[in-house]
């Protein structure tokens, strides 16, 4: 077996950050890096958006970035400039693209396509099995679940924000480019947490995602339907599909650190790096792995890197609350978005507020349904 100092399991978001962390870092540059995935990473296969202040580590593959966003329910809506702060949209390819071409001028790093079928700990390093073969590594960074130990167990409920989105495109001008449609509301609830998820690329491109926060998935015909009344309702009659996209992304405060050891963390969605009240994980994930770097460069227990902060607590009371009121999803985030700037909100689910600006926001949802939320989880 071929072994490496570091192997890497995924080339999602999360493998491929902290890949480029470490390709971007001289320390590094004597470590062998091993990189496992099943498929070649060259496909708009996932679109991600986040805010951040001023020009980031992603500035130059930024498909799209918005000033503006709106939010709408049956009960308060609004657009919102929301500088310092810009949302920003990246397609996949252009993602892949451009880490892959800084990991392919080193030397010190193996890509390999293969699928991966499990990672065990042995005495002094992780023996990594796939449909192909073996390899050893010294580290392991997996961003692959290959557990479902998250939803068999009762302690922290499970949700899932699962969503169908299209692409579509119009002859004429239809779309206002300059403001992102954070949630649409106004879509019909039917018992659950729904909205639309709406990113105009110009006047005649947008992305429209039926999203919603609930335990169950549905047929995707019931997602295309609900695109379909969606876009009626605007206006928009004549339109040509231009790609489609899906996804599943577990809300959950379960702790998937107690599946890290010595030599073996896991990372992204599978290491616990979604934030559990709303899906987002581009940020975290870029925050995380500029953690884990340096963590590396002193240590070598991957089991002590990370810790439950304040925002692991009021997530837990969200997700328990959502969890079992599925149904008022819409009327807590017409709450959140109608009493506090929109800017404290971004930096409050970016997890950079402070105690002050956490209490502005907790204070301005129900209290009794928290209360009652949290008196359950107590006792």
């Amino acid at each position: 077996m071929k072994k490496y100092d570091y192997i890497i399991t995924g080339m999602g978001a999360s493998g491929l950050m902290l890949a480029h962390h470490l390709i971007s870092d001289p320390y590094f540059d004597q470590k062998k890096i091993l990189m496992i995935d099943r498929d070649v990473k060259d496909q708009n296969d996932r679109t991600w958006c986040f805010w951040e202040k001023d020009k980031g580590l992603w500035n130059g593959i930024i498909t799209k970035e918005w000033n503006n966003i709106y939010f709408g329910s049956q009960n308060f809506s609004k657009k919102t400039e929301i500088s310092p702060y810009t949302y920003k949209m990246i397609r996949s390819k252009d993602f892949y693209n451009f880490v892959l071409s800084g990991i392919k001028k080193k030397s010190n790093i193996t890509i390999v396509y293969e699928t991966l079928l499990s990672i065990t700990q042995q005495d002094v390093s992780v023996q990594i099995e796939t449909d192909k073969g073996y390899y050893l590594g010294s580290k392991v960074f997996n961003s692959v679940i290959l557990s479902n130990a998250y939803k068999q167990q009762k302690q922290y409920p499970v949700l899932n924000q699962h969503f169908v989105g299209w692409f579509i495109k119009t002859s004429e001008d239809s779309f206002d480019d300059t403001t992102a449609t954070f949630m649409d509301f106004t879509v019909a609830q039917k018992g659950n947490t729904r909205f639309m998820y709406v990113l105009p690329m110009s006047k005649t491109e947008a992305l429209f995602e039926y999203t919603l926060f609930s335990e169950t998935l549905l047929e995707e015909k019931e997602y295309e339907d609900e695109i379909k009344q969606y876009l009626h309702k605007k206006g928009i009659a004549s339109y040509e599909i231009t790609e489609k996209e899906t996804g599943c992304i577990p809300m959950t405060c379960y702790d998937f650190r107690n599946h890290n050891s010595k030599n073996i963390i896991h990372i992204g969605t599978a290491g616990g790096w979604t934030k559990p009240s709303t899906g987002f994980t581009f940020s975290l994930t870029l925050k995380n792995t500029r953690k884990l770097t340096e963590y590396l460069k002193k240590n070598t227990d991957l089991s002590k890197f990370g810790k439950r902060t304040k925002f692991w607590y009021y997530d837990l009371l969200f997700i328990d609350l959502l969890y079992k009121k599925n149904a008022i999803g819409a009327s807590l985030f017409s709450k959140l978005f109608e009493k506090n700037k929109v800017t404290k909100i971004l930096k409050f689910l970016d997890e950079e507020s402070t105690f002050l600006d956490d209490i502005g926001i907790t204070t301005s949802l129900p209290a009794g349904n928290f209360l009652k939320a949290l008196w359950h989880r107590v006792f």
